[in-house]
């Protein structure tokens, strides 16, 4: 067993795909299937439950997920313990209020346990605006939802201001259309029932995929909401659908049942200037893959 089995475990654990994961750590896919089977066979125990592409942690893998967490973290604290020079200064780091939520508690926790000499500001926002604050130097780097390739096309300046950045992909979002409890299950946008649609301000990735989606049923208003509750809300009305990562409703555990319609993975890119960054960035940037996923992990189960 070694760190780089772990890290790859993490992955496939949080991502729940071998090809997801192996386009986070930089690996081939048959490779990352050939380190889980290793591992499995180190550990003498199935680690994941395999169903078609799907990957889900049986009970064993929930067991090991908890070791592998604490020994990745202490294997990130032994690195930065032997560095002559520790970070320091102002991290100005950017999120999307989801990814907030649902994917960073653990990280900027570790981060300022790790690094209290660290000033880490944090501002929310959409992706375009905080893709703009990296580019004008506002912001150090900042968590941005990336458009599904067929969207590009359609924004080609958010596309090119994107491809003057240095980019990687650090999650998988699985994004949700939630409808009301009675509503008719759907297969396509055309089988909405519900007067509007409720998303976050117009710069939203989430949002601008959701309108591209629903221009099939014709006109669709949208109303325009501050938070992820206040849409769940008004999708309780019974008018309205919302849109949503699924991450954050596992967090929010609603008291009122509604449904959902996938409408694919969407990319969680860290997006930062290409060049010298500050020290305290190459700090964050490994903090962020030591944790990925705890928090989201921990909150559903």
């Amino acid at each position: 067993m070694d760190l780089s089995s772990i890290e790859i475990f993490l992955a496939v654990a949080s991502d729940r795909s071998v090809t997801k994961a192996a386009k986070a750590v930089g690996r081939v896919p048959s490779n990352v299937t050939t380190r889980i089977q290793q591992l499995e066979e180190d550990l003498g125990a199935s680690l994941f439950s395999r169903d078609g592409k799907k990957m889900t942690l049986t009970r064993e893998g929930e067991t090991f997920l908890a070791y592998a967490n604490r020994l990745t973290a202490l294997a990130l604290e032994a690195r930065q313990a032997v560095r002559p020079l520790a970070p320091s200064g102002t991290l100005r780091v950017g999120t999307m209020e989801s990814t907030a939520a649902s994917r960073l508690p653990a990280a900027l926790t570790q981060f300022n346990q790790m690094w209290p000499d660290v000033s880490l500001q944090l501002t929310m926002g959409a992706s375009r605006d905080l893709t703009r604050a990296v580019i004008s130097d506002a912001l150090d780097c900042a968590l941005i939802a990336r458009p599904p390739k067929a969207m590009r096309k359609e924004e080609p300046d958010f596309d090119a201001e994107l491809k003057t950045l240095a980019m990687e992909p650090v999650f998988v979002e699985d994004l949700l259309i939630v409808l009301p409890s009675g509503h008719p299950s759907i297969k396509s946008a055309a089988d909405l029932r519900v007067a509007s649609l409720a998303a976050l301000e117009p710069g939203c990735t989430y949002r601008r995929i959701a309108e591209s989606w629903a221009r099939k049923t014709g006109a669709l208003p949208t109303r325009e909401l501050g938070s992820y509750h206040a849409i769940l809300a008004s999708v309780a009305t019974g008018n309205t659908a919302g849109v949503m990562p699924k991450s954050v409703l596992d967090l929010m555990h609603w008291p009122t049942a509604v449904q959902t319609h996938p409408l694919g993975p969407v990319e969680t890119l860290l997006v930062y200037r290409k060049g010298d960054r500050p020290s305290a960035f190459n700090a964050f940037h490994e903090v962020l893959g030591a944790t990925k996923g705890r928090d989201l992990r921990l909150a559903m189960n």
